[in-house]
């Protein structure tokens, strides 16, 4: 995973003392890399990343950069967005958009997803704010440089299926599962299929190891 514009410190994650695979960050011996391709979509995804994301083993948003060609990852600041995601989103060959949900006081803002994918000839971008459901929501309201772009909310009628962390409300989908259901929303079914694949065999293994680490602790 390339991120743009690096973290100035690492972020040492919950069970950082586990043996992991370097590129997938599964515990080695349940490894997903040989079934990491990436395809093309009709649409590019930016993750913008919460500094304590980037190095969680659990995030999803990786498994977005491994499957959908040419996704972007850029690290969040409030006050000080890299000059790479600044160059990006002024960049007059992409339609960039935030992938939130609807609210009152931006109505004025919101667009449909299938809008943004076959309304305009640049290329369709959707910026998903990739951190708990709670940085999310910082991260929307106290971004200025991104208080001018149009926001998208899926539409989708999905219940999560994410195991590795714990949310009290089932509609609230990991950052993976947001862009399964942006795919399916502008009828890339191919793409999201092929993201949704990964992401269950990723789901899965995790869940199994967790299992076994259980098993292994005294009682």
């Amino acid at each position: 995973m390339r991120i743009e514009n690096p973290p100035r410190k690492p972020f040492l994650a919950r069970g950082s003392g586990v043996k992991r695979c370097p590129d997938c960050r599964l515990p080695a011996e349940v490894c997903i890399c040989e079934w990491r391709t990436q395809v093309g979509a009709r649409c590019h995804f930016w993750l913008l990343t919460h500094r304590y994301e980037l190095y969680k083993p659990t995030n999803t948003g990786r498994l977005i950069d491994d499957c959908i060609a040419q996704t972007r990852i850029f690290e969040w600041s409030r006050t000080e967005p890299g000059q790479d995601l600044l160059d990006a989103l002024n960049d007059p060959a992409y339609a960039p958009c935030l992938v939130f949900p609807a609210g009152d006081d931006y109505q004025h803002r919101m667009l449909d997803a299938e809008a943004v994918a076959e309304g305009d000839t640049r290329i369709p971008v959707f910026i998903i704010l990739d951190g708990t459901w709670r940085q999310a929501r910082r991260m929307f309201r106290h971004s200025r440089y991104l208080q001018h772009l149009p926001v998208v909310e899926p539409q989708t009628d999905r219940l999560t299926r994410y195991k590795l962390r714990r949310s009290k409300v089932d509609h609230h989908l990991c950052t993976a599962e947001v862009a399964i259901a942006l795919l399916e929303q502008i009828g890339d079914e191919m793409a999201a299929g092929h993201l949704e694949g990964y992401f269950e065999r990723f789901n899965a293994n995790y869940i199994a190891t967790r299992r076994r680490w259980a098993k292994r602790e005294p009682e």
